[in-house]
């Protein structure tokens, strides 16, 4: 048997490669990123095939894009390591 076949799952669900700076949180954000595009991807097909009404659409992209704000926020990506919490941008 070919040790070269491809997963099922790498094929639906197909990961870039992460050229930043490589810390823990970038990463596992790097991947919620793709998981959204994805999933977005397939909302905008369903819309597009008619198979989707337009607001349930928007709707679904918009829990998405929550998700992934929440994602980035717990992450602390962005962030100033040095700046304490509640601390304002004057210092």
């Amino acid at each position: 048997m070919e040790t070269n076949i491809m997963n099922k799952s790498d094929f639906i669900y197909p990961r870039g490669r992460y050229y930043g700076q490589v810390k823990p949180e970038n990463l596992v954000f790097n991947a919620n990123l793709q998981e959204f595009a994805q999933k977005v991807s397939y909302v905008c097909s369903l819309e597009t095939g008619g198979k989707l009404p337009p607001e349930d659409a928007y709707e679904q992209i918009k829990a998405l894009w929550k998700q992934l704000k929440h994602s980035k926020k717990e992450l602390h990506i962005g962030e100033d390591p040095f700046k304490s919490p509640g601390e304002d941008a004057e210092g």
